[in-house]
Formats: structure tokens, sequence, C-alpha cells
């Protein structure tokens, strides 16, 4: 019974390991609170304002594909790198601080590991630019 109950509490952390989204722990654990909201989204809440994610946002979805949408207004980016999609939604928090999130999916399945190294690289770029 007690090999039951520690299995069932350790199973959710090793499953998340085999599934790819240690990294995603391991950054929340940095300090920038992401965390993964479905298969294929990752999100975050971030102290730098949202003209710099934004900035960087846009530089890194061009580095990506085709942009098919950009609207600054309602924060929003789709890109199409065939044959994986990617969508980022920023949202305003405050003045220096914004919540991003970037889903990816290829052929329609979830693809959380380029959501995460697209998610990284806004990260990374956005700090360059604040």
């Amino acid at each position: 019974m007690k090999k039951m109950v520690a299995l069932s509490l350790i199973m959710p952390f090793l499953a998340l390991g085999l599934c790819g989204c240690v990294p995603v722990l391991l950054m929340a654990v940095g300090g920038i609170g992401v965390y993964a909201v479905s298969k294929d989204t990752i999100q975050a809440d971030t102290e730098t304002s949202y003209e710099a994610i934004w900035d960087a946002s846009v530089k890194i979805s061009r580095t990506k594909g085709a942009v098919l949408q950009e609207d600054f207004n309602r924060g929003y980016i789709e890109i199409d790198a065939r044959p994986n999609k990617i969508w980022i939604q920023l949202i305003r928090v405050s003045a220096n601080a914004t919540k991003i999130r970037v889903s990816a999916r290829k052929y329609k399945l979830p693809n959380i590991e380029l959501a995460q190294q697209v998610f990284t690289r806004i990260f990374e770029e956005s700090k360059r630019l604040d």
C-alpha cells in the first residue's frame, strides 16, 4: 500500500520528465514562473515591458517562418513554419509586466518542444532589448 501511494506521488513528475517538460520545470525554478498550460502551450508572466516582448516576438517569428498575422494592439502573432504552426499571444498585465503564451502544432498535433524553443528565444531576446 505504501509503495502504491509513493508511486502515485512520483508518477506525475516522471511523466513530465518523459514528455519533455523538464525544461519548463527548471525555468520555473529560475524565477520567471513558466508553466505548460496544455500539451502544446507554454505560458509565463514576466517583469518585462510589453514593447520589449513584442519586438522580440516579431524578430523571432520572422526567423521561424512566414508571418500570417501580426497585431500589436491585440498582442497576437501567427506563424506558418511548415509543417508547424506557431501562435504567440501577449497580454499586458501592467506597465512593466507581460504575460506571454506560445503554442505550437505540427500536422495538427501538439509540439511542446517547439513552443518551449520559441518561448525561450523570445524571452532571451526581450531581455537583451529591455
